[in-house]
């Protein structure tokens, strides 16, 4: 859709952007396409999208999926999504908000899919943890989010963006940052700039013997960056330093080791030793 065409449907629905929804949309087909691209979306693929907003994103991945399954959770987009998805077959909408969708009932029903969203920014790594943590049929995400939260989800350790997020998504996830979007594409503007990140998901990517206390290590280590990964395990798992400093030192770390330091397989094996304790 053309982004003339795009803001008539806007503004003949008489639809009124919505900040506590975090609405931007875009219309640029070229953007537009390399995400669609970016997620490999193909004539076998399902596609579940989260935040339709004005249909642009959802009239792109139909013209390539099997089907896309749109939520949106404003009502009041119906009369723009009438006009921007006039024609196309293969999407259905939902009117609902996603974040409160069980995804074990949602997937009784579905195949294999992918999601690709526009993502409203206050919902992003909620959403994101959700389906790396009870998803069994995601295959990836392809999302667009605040370009600061891709830095932190494709970092790399013992860097200033490699944080929590990083080492739990990697838990199923393998991040791959696809392309960076200016705050000028998007109607209207936001006040930072963007970034689509693909996150691929397997199970069992890391041998973690328990997902939670797995989790909870990972907590324990960026609970504060300047203190040791020895102190914070002994203030999380009320260790004495003698215990702390052994499952350290048992992972083949140095004792005086900060967690951001880890990679996630690194703290697979350690949360495994502090399993057994």
């Amino acid at each position: 859709m053309e982004k003339r065409a795009f803001r008539s449907a806007i503004a003949e629905s008489g639809f009124t952007f919505k900040k506590k929804f975090g609405q931007n949309f875009i219309s640029d087909t070229a953007l537009l396409d390399g995400i669609v691209a970016g997620a490999g979306v193909d004539k076998d693929t399902t596609v579940i999208e989260i935040g339709c907003g004005a249909g642009t994103l959802t009239r792109a991945l139909a013209q390539r999926a099997k089907y896309v399954y749109g939520y949106e959770i404003d009502t009041s987009l119906r009369p723009v999504l009438a006009k921007t998805l006039a024609g196309v077959d293969n999407a259905e909408i939902i009117f609902k908000d996603f974040t409160r969708v069980r995804i074990d009932e949602l997937e009784k029903t579905l195949p294999p899919y992918k999601v690709v969203a526009n993502l409203p920014y206050y919902i992003t790594t909620p959403l994101i943890m959700a389906l790396v943590e009870n998803s069994a049929k995601c295959l990836s995400m392809t999302v667009m989010v605040q370009e600061e939260v891709a830095l932190r989800l494709c970092a790399k350790p013992d860097t200033a963006d490699y944080g929590a997020i990083t080492a739990n998504v990697a838990l199923r996830g393998v991040c791959t940052l696809v392309e960076r979007v200016g705050r000028e594409m998007f109607t209207p503007s936001p006040n930072v700039d963007s970034a689509v990140v693909r996150i691929d998901l397997t199970d069992c990517r890391l041998p973690v013997d328990d997902i939670e206390v797995y989790k909870k290590t990972v907590r324990a280590a960026f609970l504060s960056r300047r203190k040791t990964l020895e102190n914070n395990l002994i203030n999380a798992f009320s260790l004495s330093r003698e215990s702390a400093r052994g499952l350290i030192e048992e992972c083949g770390l140095n004792a005086s080791v900060r967690g951001e330091a880890l990679s996630p397989e690194q703290f697979a094996l350690l949360s495994n030793c502090i399993k057994k304790v």
